[in-house]
């Protein structure tokens, strides 16, 4: 037994894609002027539509050559190695190829000769040489240049007013 849906409107169940011609005639009987009649293109707008689908087709074309340059892209990315490696030392640079020796070096134990009650500012190193800027016990600063593998002041600089 059907429902009553059914009994008032035999035909939709005769209809089950909406392409068929049936069901399309019975549309345009339902909902007057839902699908009107297109005329046809004249030959001049028919090209222009010709080549808009061309340019169409390229354009996506393009897209998915590009999305597949994108992709791979990615995937090259996430293959690569979690650490770079390190570049080598260049040799034209002086200070680029660290000499590691075989055996540490000897320990250098060196004083430096400062005036009593003389305080230290501030030191810096570069090579052999450590440079001091001091505070002397008459309020002056000095700077002391001091080679620690030789064991001797290569410079002292008194800074202030000249007397």
């Amino acid at each position: 037994m059907q429902d009553r849906y059914h009994q008032d409107y035999p035909d939709h169940q005769t209809y089950p894609d909406h392409q068929s011609q049936a069901y399309q005639t019975h549309q345009g009987q339902a909902y007057p002027g839902a699908y009107p009649a297109e005329p046809p293109l004249d030959p001049a707008m028919e090209k222009v539509r010709r080549k808009m689908m061309r340019l169409l087709a390229v354009s996506i074309g393009i897209m998915l050559v590009g999305l597949m340059a994108v992709l791979a892209a990615v995937v090259y990315k996430i293959n690569q190695p979690s650490e770079p490696e390190a570049p080598e030392a260049r040799t034209d640079i002086p200070g680029q190829q660290a000499v590691v020796p075989e055996t540490p070096p000897a320990v250098i134990e060196s004083q430096v000769p400062l005036a009593p009650g003389t305080r230290l500012l501030s030191q810096s190193i570069s090579g052999d040489l450590v440079s001091l800027e001091t505070l002397l016990p008459d309020g002056g600063t000095e700077i002391v240049v001091y080679d620690y593998k030789k064991s001797r002041i290569v410079a002292r600089m008194r800074l202030g007013p000249i007397e």
